[in-house]
């Protein structure tokens, strides 16, 4: 009798005990590791006076910092203040900084596979391009192209639908291009080029000073708010649309991909979230502020005025043979051309049944 009660009360205070301990292990917090203290430096390929452009890595690095509780750490800079602007890659590959935010088009002194994943003449618009990269095959295509360049890339930024723009004289004809000098970014200068066009990439900090000393002849950089920002209007008068060359230009954060991959999963993990809300806000800001920029620009005196049928035909002709010539020559092209002109046309079938359709009812409506 003595030993059965003694067993059952063992066993009863093991049980309670059991429980106790397990509850006990429920219930104890998990020891989480302490975030840690970074400090990293961002290269911008714009000046400050940008606040669209420059303003996403503001954006980004505000929303990294506070999601850390501050301790991550990402300090800006603005085109010259470590390198040029158009050497952000450089600087990143290298590791003089952790990061950059600029155009990929502007490296197709590399390759010229950069310029699909930025802007192209008659590809994308940017929510397409949201789409390729987000649900489509394009971030899959950077990742594999990037991983040369020791680089990890992430869409941070989209213009939309850029301007033509400006031209000291009036365009008709696709003879009225012959012998231009123009300062037009990317691979649109290999198109132009076909057409007699004098080409130059410079910087957007140095493209008044060319127009108004007369060393170029028209320039194009984003559209109303940036361009009227950068003062364009007060030597040119002309302003011509659509940029063909940017019907939507993606601008991408570019971090060193040793450095990446040291981050803890948390961090690469905040990057990516700021990031993502940088892009959507800025084309949210131009899609906001240039309906008020182009109509001050045209009340300052600026000459509105479409590209004619026969000087876009000839220029989708042009750029049918770069894309052709190209890519029989680069496989990394072809690869990331042959998915955009499928992902395009696909698109444009969705475009054509809902986009299109209510936009030019509701276009229609405005004028009435």
């Amino acid at each position: 009798m003595t030993t059965k009660v003694t067993r059952r009360k063992f066993m009863k205070a093991a049980g309670v005990g059991g429980i106790g301990a397990s509850a006990a292990s429920i219930a104890a917090p998990a020891i989480s590791q302490p975030m840690p203290e970074i400090k990293w430096r961002l290269t911008a390929s714009w000046p400050k006076s940008l606040d669209t452009l420059y303003g996403a890595c503001d954006t980004f690095s505000k929303y990294v910092s506070e999601a850390t509780d501050g301790k991550f750490q990402i300090q800006n800079f603005a085109a010259g203040e470590i390198v040029p602007g158009l050497q952000v890659l450089d600087a990143v590959q290298n590791g003089t900084v952790e990061m950059g935010h600029s155009a990929q088009y502007y490296y197709i002194g590399k390759d010229p596979t950069w310029a699909l994943f930025c802007a192209t003449p008659f590809g994308l618009n940017a929510r397409q391009q949201n789409a390729w990269f987000y649900d489509g095959d394009g971030q899959k295509l950077i990742d594999d192209f990037s991983e040369k360049y020791n680089m990890h890339c992430l869409v941070m930024g989209n213009t939309g639908t850029q301007m033509g723009g400006w031209f000291n004289r009036e365009l008709k004809e696709p003879e009225d291009l012959k012998g231009l000098k123009m300062r037009i970014g990317g691979w649109a200068g290999k198109t132009l080029s076909k057409l007699g066009v004098v080409t130059q990439q410079i910087a957007g900090g140095d493209i008044y000073p060319a127009l108004e000393k007369g060393t170029i002849d028209a320039a194009e950089w984003v559209g109303p708010y940036d361009d009227e920002k950068l003062g364009f209007h007060k030597v040119v008068k002309f302003y011509y649309y659509p940029g063909w060359w940017e019907g939507g230009t993606v601008l991408h954060l570019l971090i060193n991909q040793g450095k990446f991959n040291e981050l803890p999963k948390s961090y690469q993990a905040i990057i990516k979230a700021a990031a993502g809300f940088a892009n959507v806000e800025m084309t949210a800001k131009y899609d906001a502020r240039n309906p008020q920029a182009l109509k001050r620009l045209v009340a300052a005196g600026t000459q509105l005025r479409p590209f004619s049928e026969s000087i876009l035909e000839a220029c989708l002709k042009a750029s049918n043979e770069v894309n052709a010539e190209t890519s029989a020559v680069n496989a990394d092209y072809k690869k990331a051309w042959d998915s955009i002109l499928a992902f395009r046309n696909n698109e444009y079938l969705w475009w054509q049944v809902a986009e299109y359709s209510y936009d030019t009812f509701m276009i229609r409506t405005r004028r009435t």
